[in-house]
This record gives C-alpha cells, sequence and structure tokens, in this order.
C-alpha cells in the first residue's frame, strides 16, 4: 500500500495527515504554527513528519506540503509569500525532508482534496474558498484546478467590500474579505475584545450585541463575495472550508439567510453553498492527493 504524508502549514496551526491512494486518513496531527520572528516553525514541521512516520511497515512514498502563498512553476517551493512565515520563500522542502515532496498554495490544495474524496466529487465547476487565519480560493474548471498566471487564480480573500476602508490585505488591497472575516484581523475589529474567532463566536451564542453585530457583518461580507463569485463564474457549487466552518450554524444559518437576500436567482435555479467534507484538514488531504498525483 502506498503512503503520502500531507502537510499544511496554516497561519495558526500546522496540519499533518498520513494519507492511501484511496484518500483514507490513517493518521493526523495538529501543532500550533507560530509565526513570529525567530520562532522554529519548520523543525515543528519536521518533527511532525517524522510523528507521521512512526511505526510503518509501509514506505512513504511521497509528501504534499500546502502553505498560503504561490508556488513555483515546477511546485518544489513557495515562490512568493510577503510578510508571514519568514524563510519560506524559495526553501526546498525536498531537500529538508529527504523524501520527494511537492509543494502546492493552501487553497488549491483544499480543492483537490474535495474533488477528489469529498465534497465536490461529482461536480466539473465549483468554487472553494478557505477561511481560517486568512481566507484563500480555488477554482475548479471542467473538473481541472485552475491555477491561472503564477498560479495565483483564486484568492478571493483579497476581494475588496468595501473600498473605503482603510485596512488592507497583505496584496493591498482595501476592505478586503480576508480582514472582514480572517481569523488574523479578529483583535483589530473587536477593538481589542476578542484575541479569536472563537473567543467572538461565544460571546455572539451568548447573545452579547457587539460580538453579534460583529459576527453578523462578517459572515454578510461573505455572502456578498459568494453572491458575486455566483454571478461572475456561475458555479454549480461554492463549497466553504477551513477553520472558521467548524462555527457550524452559527455560520451556515445566517450565511443562507443573507444570500436569500442577495443571489440573482434566474429561474429559481440557486447556487448550492456546502461545508468542506475535510473542514480544516482539507489542505492537508489535498496536498498528498496532489503529491500522489505528481508520481
Amino acid at each position: 500500500m502506498k503512503l503520502a504524508i500531507g502537510i499544511d502549514v496554516g497561519g495558526t496551526n500546522i496540519k499533518g495527515i498520513l494519507l492511501n491512494e484511496q484518500g483514507e486518513i490513517l493518521k493526523q496531527h495538529y501543532a500550533p504554527t507560530n509565526d513570529e520572528p525567530g520562532s522554529k516553525w519548520r523543525e515543528i514541521i519536521l518533527e511532525m513528519v517524522s510523528y507521521l512516520k512512526t511505526g510503518l511497515s509501509e514506505s512513504i512514498v511521497v509528501i504534499g506540503l500546502s502553505c498560503p502563498g504561490f508556488a513555483d512553476e515546477t511546485n518544489k517551493c513557495i515562490a512568493h509569500l510577503p510578510n508571514r512565515l519568514a524563510g519560506v520563500e524559495n526553501f526546498i522542502w525536498e531537500d529538508y525532508f529527504g523524501t520527494t515532496t511537492f509543494v502546492i498554495n493552501d487553497a488549491h490544495a483544499a480543492l483537490i482534496a474535495e474533488a477528489k474524496f469529498g465534497t465536490l466529487k461529482g461536480f466539473k465547476n465549483a468554487v472553494l474558498l478557505t477561511l481560517g487565519t486568512g481566507v484563500g480560493g480555488a477554482i475548479l474548471i471542467n473538473g481541472e484546478l485552475y491555477q491561472g498566471l503564477s498560479q495565483m487564480a483564486g484568492h478571493f480573500g483579497h476581494t475588496s467590500i468595501n473600498s473605503y476602508d482603510d485596512e488592507t490585505s497583505i496584496l493591498g488591497i482595501p476592505g478586503s474579505l480576508e480582514y472582514a472575516i480572517g481569523n488574523y484581523s479578529i483583535e483589530r475589529r473587536s477593538r481589542g475584545l476578542y484575541k479569536s474567532t472563537y473567543e467572538l463566536l461565544n460571546a455572539y451564542k451568548e447573545n452579547n450585541s457587539f460580538a453579534s453585530w460583529l459576527w453578523l457583518d462578517s459572515v454578510r461580507k461573505l455572502s456578498l463575495t459568494i453572491a458575486s463569485l455566483a454571478n461572475s463564474l456561475s458555479p454549480e457549487i461554492i463549497v466553504l472550508a477551513g477553520g472558521i466552518t467548524k462555527a457550524g450554524d452559527a455560520l451556515f444559518k445566517p450565511l443562507h439567510d443573507f444570500i436569500d437576500i442577495y443571489e440573482f436567482r434566474p429561474k429559481e435555479k440557486s447556487t448550492i453553498i456546502k461545508e468542506a467534507t475535510f473542514s480544516d484538514l482539507s489542505g492537508a488531504v489535498g496536498a498528498a492527493a496532489f503529491a500522489f498525483s505528481k508520481i
């Protein structure tokens, strides 16, 4: 049995899985990223790979690693990622692990996971959004991942929702979706009241007025992006992945309420919106599946 390791390097957590060719997760592991100056996040990944290899009679044939940023043309490294994960740009992971390794954008990886093994299986044209520390995205056209120029396609988190907002995304876009709902900005958006989306959601569930306004405003802006994507790309389905989707009904109920208002529905046809099968493990599963496909 051939096995692959999939590693997803997120802004908050690093997720690792051991995957077989049928898409079964045999082992999984989480560790905090600690993306701060001088942190040893690369060593954390190396330890995670060693843990996932422990006790195996079968050999690991390949490793896939997903990460924010743009992969190079050979998928051996991240070629561009400003202001995050210092040292990741042009770092050759294959040399570090001593095992054949392929690198891919995290949202692109999530789409591969869902198209091959999950919610998108059987669909030809789809969009995926990852909601976590930031917001990523990916596009499926005629059953294939569309990567675009410089493998940049799908960065819907850098869509401007409010151009009058002075706060810009890491790509310089004012009033971006990523700022509106990404976990990285929650302290600024909440004026220091909440340090994570998890804390915000707990306050929302307790009917705190400010938390309710802030959360529902974020979800409304997400719904506007989804409605815009439905208008511009007309996909069969839009799938949401990432840690924020663990909010469950607190996310999906108000999201559907807002989309009922904003989505254009000719002949009463609406875009299917579903949660990813692999939730916050989509990136790791997709990285492993992508690595399998390269060999």
